[in-house]
């Protein structure tokens, strides 16, 4: 707990100091998801780690669909209504995945369905204005505390519920309800949405982080495969940022209409 709560406070602090796309290449990192991998993996073996990735996958959709019900409502809407419908889609997908056993093939085609569907959706609420910050005492353990709760969760019901659940339980999109809780408040809406509508890029990268995971936990190990999972995520979200910076310096220069 205390080791993913040192990840969120670094991710806080540097979330808070960027615009929504840094934001969001921060939050969709392994920030919880990571440590409760790390902490099952000290209990379990190889082939519960790969199962549980197996399980993992197809709620990576479910975030992405989240993550466009609340752009949607952000903007016009209350947090606490925009929050629990995004929440409350997550859990009706939930409830769904468990219906069925996923197969590898299964739950990469519903992430490309599922991000084939939103990204176009979503790509004209990327770009928003964020405004200073300034944090208040019980933003960090606010944040802190959520990933916490998820990750005491994980290893405490992993022994009971097997890996199915636990991959399920591991991948509840607790930062980026962390950060929809402290910013919309504060910055409103409309930026809050930006950050979640970039984060939707950055799932991509995460999807293919538990592909890896999967596919290398038997053959390789389990730290191996959660270090190569951890490559995956962090070269994803790198390479968004230097594509992000060569648009941004190949942009074509807006003349002036005064004349010189």
């Amino acid at each position: 707990m205390a080791v993913a709560a040192a990840f969120v406070i670094t991710a806080s602090m540097v979330t808070e100091r960027s615009g929504p796309a840094i934001g969001a290449l921060v939050a969709t990192l392994p920030v919880s998801a990571g440590p409760s991998y790390i902490f099952l993996s000290i209990d379990h073996d190889a082939a519960f780690i790969g199962q549980s990735a197996l399980a993992s996958l197809p709620m990576n959709a479910a975030t992405v669909l989240m993550c466009l019900v609340f752009v949607y409502l952000a903007r016009h809407r209350g947090m606490l209504v925009s929050l629990a419908a995004g929440i409350s889609v997550w859990f009706v997908f939930a409830a769904l995945v468990r219906a069925f056993e996923w197969t590898l093939l299964g739950g990469i085609l519903v992430n490309v369905a599922a991000l084939a569907v939103c990204l176009p959706l979503v790509q004209r609420f990327r770009a928003a204005k964020m405004p200073l910050i300034t944090r208040r005492w019980f933003d960090i353990p606010l944040r802190a505390a959520l990933v916490a709760m998820v990750v005491a969760a994980v290893v405490t019901l992993s022994n009971i519920v097997g890996p199915r659940v636990s991959g399920t339980i591991a991948l509840f999109p607790v930062v980026f309800t962390s950060l929809i809780l402290i910013l919309q408040p504060r910055i409103g809406g409309p930026a809050t949405a930006a950050v979640l509508a970039n984060g939707q890029w950055g799932l991509i990268g995460f999807g293919g982080a538990i592909v890896v995971l999967h596919l290398a936990a038997e053959p390789l190990g389990r730290a191996a495969a959660l270090g190569l999972a951890l490559a995956t995520c962090v070269a994803w979200n790198f390479g968004l940022w230097l594509f992000g910076r060569y648009r941004l310096a190949h942009a074509p220069i807006r003349k002036s209409s005064s004349p010189p």
